[in-house]
């Protein structure tokens, strides 16, 4: 009877952990970063449940924007502080990368337990440890970027280690976020106190990393300016046109995604989709986003190295037809197929743009570049769902102003795609 009862669990363990193994990844190290990653996404949703409970649901509408602007506002600041300060530290830094995400890990355990005791009231004191668990999930995350370069298993992708990690978080939030709802009905704390659990056992994943993880053989600091023969500052001027233009088209992306996660959340809870409540039509938007995201993650993993540029042109285009729709056809439905289209090519987006890293950037400086870019892109967010807090809740000049948004990054970016895609000349070909 103990057989048949832990056998479930045990069976379905032994499948995921054969799952995050495949293909090589367990013997080079990228299985256990992909269980980490797992971890990390189930976390964060938990936190994200109580504190969406905390500044949206349980207030009025106009409160709830102050509060969600006075969040946002604190989003804002780990992004500008870690700009020019996270990259460089981890340049320097580069043997403690390990200890760097456990790190992260075990402070979000922490202010999640911290948080536990004022989420009930909602009351000021969340906003400070509410910044400190921003720095540290951007803190893991410009690690695990630097990291995945260094856990590819033979004949494997960038793009395609990418787009594994990056799907095993999305599939960890989407069985997490049932269960943080859950752990809510019983109180706000509880969504918090999973939190602290699941942070906890990221702590300790975290040093069950290959070794390697914490080599900096070889690396070098990724440049912004050359003057003459000396380079100056750290950025990614040096790295070479394709990958600057991918990352304007990302960041367009990325601050439609945040632009349409703040907009939409305030838009719905006032004009719900017909016949709906407020947080069925949010549903609705977020699991099409949702799996809009995971379809093109998955897609991802068949790209390898081809035509990156054509794709992010590409993607860019088509999410800026549907954006025009949604504003001249304003509805559920194409408010819909705008978050689904949106999530989609974000995520095409972002692993082609990997794509272009992997290929144009040296190996020695490929980890810094990595996370700068994820800085840029983080900040962009922030940036498109400030403008969503500002604007009036109206749809149609809502999707207008989404329509915007893409069409600036399509006119900075895609001509230099389709121009470097033709030529095919602006690569750093280093051995």
């Amino acid at each position: 009877m103990g057989r048949a009862l832990h056998l479930p669990f045990t069976g379905t363990a032994k499948g995921l952990r054969r799952a995050t193994h495949a293909h090589g990844a367990g013997e080079s190290g990228l299985g256990k970063l992909i269980e980490l990653h797992a971890v990390n996404g189930a976390g964060d949703v938990m936190i994200t449940i109580a504190l969406a409970s905390t500044v949206f649901f349980s207030v009025p509408t106009d409160e709830a924007r102050g509060r969600v602007a006075l969040y946002l506002a604190v989003t804002m600041a780990p992004f500008a502080l870690l700009a020019p300060v996270i990259g460089p530290l981890l340049d320097r830094v580069p043997h403690g990368r390990r200890a760097a995400m456990a790190g992260a890990m075990l402070a979000r355990a922490l202010l999640a337990l911290a948080m536990s005791g004022a989420v009930a009231t909602g009351g000021l004191e969340l906003y400070p440890a509410a910044l400190g668990v921003l720095v540290s999930s951007k803190a893991y995350g410009v690690v695990r970027s630097a990291v995945v370069p260094r856990l590819l298993p033979p004949r494997f992708s960038l793009v395609k280690a990418n787009s594994r990690v990056t799907l095993a978080g999305l599939l960890a939030t989407g069985a997490a976020a049932p269960v943080g709802i859950g752990l809510q009905q019983l109180g706000p704390a509880w969504p918090l106190y999973g939190a602290f659990a699941l942070f906890i056992v990221g702590t300790f994943l975290a040093f069950t990393m290959p070794h390697k993880v914490d080599s900096a053989k070889g690396e070098r600091k990724a440049m912004l300016l050359e003057h003459g023969h000396a380079p100056r500052r750290p950025g990614l001027r040096t790295v070479g046109p394709s990958v600057l233009h991918g990352l304007q088209a990302n960041a367009a992306l990325r601050g439609l995604s945040g632009f349409l996660i703040f907009f939409l959340a305030f838009l719905l809870r006032q004009h719900p989709l017909s016949g709906q409540s407020a947080a069925v039509s949010l549903a609705v938007v977020g699991v099409s986003a949702g799996v809009g995201n995971a379809c093109g993650t998955a897609m991802g993993a068949g790209l390898k190295s081809r035509g990156p540029e054509l794709i992010i042109a590409t993607v860019l285009a088509v999410t800026l037809g549907v954006a025009v729709c949604a504003a001249l056809l304003f509805g559920g439905l194409m408010v819909a197929v705008l978050g689904a289209t949106a999530g989609l090519c974000q995520a095409l987006a972002k692993l082609s743009l990997d794509a272009l890293i992997q290929r144009d950037v040296p190996e020695e400086v490929r980890t810094s570049a990595f996370a700068r870019s994820e800085t840029l892109l983080q900040m962009a967010w922030v940036v498109g769902g400030s403008i969503g807090i500002a604007l009036p809740l109206n749809g149609v000049l809502g999707m207008s102003v989404a329509a915007g948004l893409i069409a600036t990054g399509a006119v900075l970016s895609v001509p230099g795609l389709l121009t470097a895609a033709r030529r095919g000349q602006e690569r750093p070909r280093v051995a």
